[in-house]
C-alpha cells in the first residue's frame, strides 16, 4: 500500500509513517515546514518528502490520503481530495486499522501487514505525564523482554527513537484526548481499542477545542467504554475528575495508584501494591509527578506478566525522555534546563521537583506560555502561584492575547516579562550567578534560547 501523508513532521505523524515504512508500506508525506531533526529522521529511512500541500501532490496517486489533525478546510490538497472524492482517513484511525487491530482477511490490515495479528495495547492517557509513563513502560516490558512496537509523543532516551514496530503482540502508545482530524472531532484515543488503559490524571486543557472539564471527562469515558472486561484500566486515585469519569459506567477491574487500596510509594522509594511491599526504586527522576509516573508504569506492565521486582530494576535504568529536565549545559557554574512543562499544573511539579533537588540553590524559571490553552489566557491567573518555587522568573510576552505583566504582577520584583527574546536572553544571563539552575519551560522550540542562553553565558 502506498499512503501519502498530509502533516508528516509532527511527532505523532512522523511514528506513523515510520511504523508504516516499518510494515512494509510505500510512504510519501508533506507538511508546511519540512525542516530538521522531523524531515532527516523520515528521509534517512526512505520516506520522501514534500513542502506544502501543494494539490498537484495528487500526481503521486497514493492508495490512501493519511490527514493529520494540523489540515483544516481550505487547505489546497485536501480540498482536491475532497473535489475528486479520493480515499483518506485520519492517523488514528488508519494506526488502528491497518497496525493495532489488522484485518485477517487481505485488503486493509491483511495479515502480515502491522506485525501480524491484533496487538495487545497498552495506552496512557492523561493531560500531564503521556509522554514519561508511556517511556516508562515501554522500557519496562523491553527490560522485561517483551520487545514492544510503540508510538510515542517525544523521545525515550533508552531507545533514542520514538516509534518502533516489532513481531510482540505488546505496543505501547500515548493516548493523546486531542480531536482526530477536522472531519472526526473525537479524541485520538478512541481509536486505539486498548486492553490496559492508564489513566494518569485529568484536568482541563485544550481551551481551543474543550468548552470545559465535562467535556474532556466524557472523551475519557468513550475510552473507556472501548476496554474489554478482561482488561485492565489502571487509574490515579486522587482525582476527582476520574473518580466521576468512571462512575459514569465502568465494564473493567480498576487499579488505583497514589492512594493506599492500590499502588504507593512511601518513604525512601519503597513501593506497596494494597500494603503489600513490592521493592525499593533507586533511581535519579525529580518530583512526585515522576513517583506518579513510576506507580502507573508498574502496575501496567505487571498486567501483561512483568514482575513488579522486574519492573522496578528497569526503571533503575531509565534515562527519561528528551526535554524532560534535560541538562542542555553548565557554563561558569550555571545549569541551564530544559523542560517541556507548560500547563500551571506541569510547571508547579516541575520546580517542585527541582526544588527538591537543588535546595537553597537559586532557581531561574524562564516560560513561553506556547500551548493554545495558555495563549488564550485561560490559566493566566495560576501562573503566580505555579511559579512559587522559582527564585525569579521570566516570560516571554510575545504572541500572547493577554498581559503576560499584569498576570504576573502579584510576585513583584521576582517575575518580568519581556516581548523580545534578545532582550529576554540578556535579562537572564545578566541575573544568573554560579549555582543557579535555569530552566526553560515551552512546548516548542522558543527561538533555540537554550543555545542563545549558554552562549550568553559565556
Amino acid at each position: 500500500m502506498h499512503i501519502h501523508i498530509l502533516g508528516i513532521c509532527g511527532t505523532f505523524m512522523g511514528g506513523i509513517a515510520a511504523i508504516a515504512k516499518q510494515a512494509g508500506h510505500t510512504v510519501t508525506g508533506c507538511d508546511a515546514n519540512v525542516y530538521p531533526p522531523m524531515s532527516t529522521q523520515l528521509e534517512a529511512q526512505g520516506i520522501a518528502l514534500t513542502e506544502g500541500f501543494g494539490a498537484d501532490q495528487l500526481a503521486l496517486e497514493p492508495d490512501v490520503f493519511v490527514v493529520g489533525n494540523v489540515v483544516s478546510r481550505g487547505n489546497p490538497l485536501m480540498e482536491a481530495i475532497l473535489d475528486r472524492g479520493l480515499p483518506y482517513i485520519s492517523g488514528p484511525q488508519w494506526l488502528a486499522e491497518h497496525i493495532l487491530s489488522p484485518s485477517p482477511a487481505g485488503g486493509r490490515g491483511a495479515r502480515g501487514e502491522g506485525g501480524g495479528e491484533k496487538k495487545w495495547v497498552l495506552a496512557v492517557a492523561g493531560t500531564h505525564g503521556k509522554t514519561t509513563t508511556s517511556s516508562m513502560l515501554a522500557w519496562i516490558l523491553e527490560y522485561g523482554n517483551l520487545n514492544p512496537g510503540f508510538l510515542i509523543g517525544g523521545v525515550p532516551q533508552n531507545f533514542g527513537i520514538s516509534a518502533r514496530l516489532t513481531e510482540s503482540p505488546f505496543f505501547v502508545i500515548e493516548a493523546d484526548e486531542y480531536d482526530t482530524a477536522f472531519f472526526d472531532k473525537r479524541s485520538k484515543f478512541v481509536h486505539y481499542r486498548p486492553r490496559t488503559a492508564v489513566l494518569n490524571n485529568l484536568e482541563y486543557d485544550h481551551a481551543d477545542i474543550f468548552p470545559d472539564l465535562a467535556a474532556i471527562e466524557i472523551q475519557f469515558h468513550h475510552l473507556v467504554r472501548t476496554v474489554p472486561g478482561q482488561g485492565l484500566i489502571v487509574a490515579n486515585g486522587r482525582e476527582e475528575s476520574l473518580k466521576r469519569v468512571l462512575a459514569r459506567g465502568c465494564w473493567t477491574p480498576v487499579e488505583k495508584f497514589g492512594v493506599a487500596d492500590g499502588w504507593m510509594m512511601g518513604g525512601g522509594e519503597t513501593i506497596a501494591f494494597k500494603e503489600a511491599f513490592q521493592g525499593q526504586l533507586r533511581w535519579d527522576l525529580l518530583g512526585e509527578h515522576n513517583r506518579m509516573n513510576a506507580l502507573a508504569a508498574i502496575a501496567a506492565a505487571r498486567h501483561v506478566g512483568i514482575p513488579s521486582e522486574v519492573a522496578i530494576e528497569a526503571l533503575a535504568q531509565f534515562r527519561n525522555v528528551k526535554r524532560r529536565m534535560e541538562t542542555r549545559g553548565v557554563v561558569n557554574g550555571v545549569t541551564v534546563l530544559d523542560d517541556f512543562a507548560h500547563h500551571p499544573t506541569a510547571i508547579a511539579t516541575t520546580l517542585a521537583g527541582l526544588r527538591q533537588k537543588v535546595g537553597p540553590n537559586r532557581i531561574l524559571a524562564v516560560l513561553e506560555p506556547r500551548s493554545n490553552t495558555m495563549k488564550q489566557g485561560v490559566m493566566k491567573d495560576a501562573l503566580p502561584g505555579s511559579l512559587a518555587d522559582a527564585d525569579q522568573v521570566f516570560c516571554y510576552g510575545a504572541n500572547l492575547g493577554w498581559d503576560a505583566a499584569a498576570a504576573l504582577a502579584s510576585m513583584g520584583d521576582r517575575a518580568q516579562a519581556l516581548d523580545d527574546l534578545d532582550e529576554l536572553v540578556r535579562a537572564i544571563t545578566q541575573a544568573a550567578r554560579p549555582g543557579d539552575h535555569i530552566l526553560v519551560m515551552s512546548n516548542g522550540g522558543f527561538g533555540g534560547i537554550h543555545d542563545k542562553i549558554l552562549v550568553a553565558l559565556e
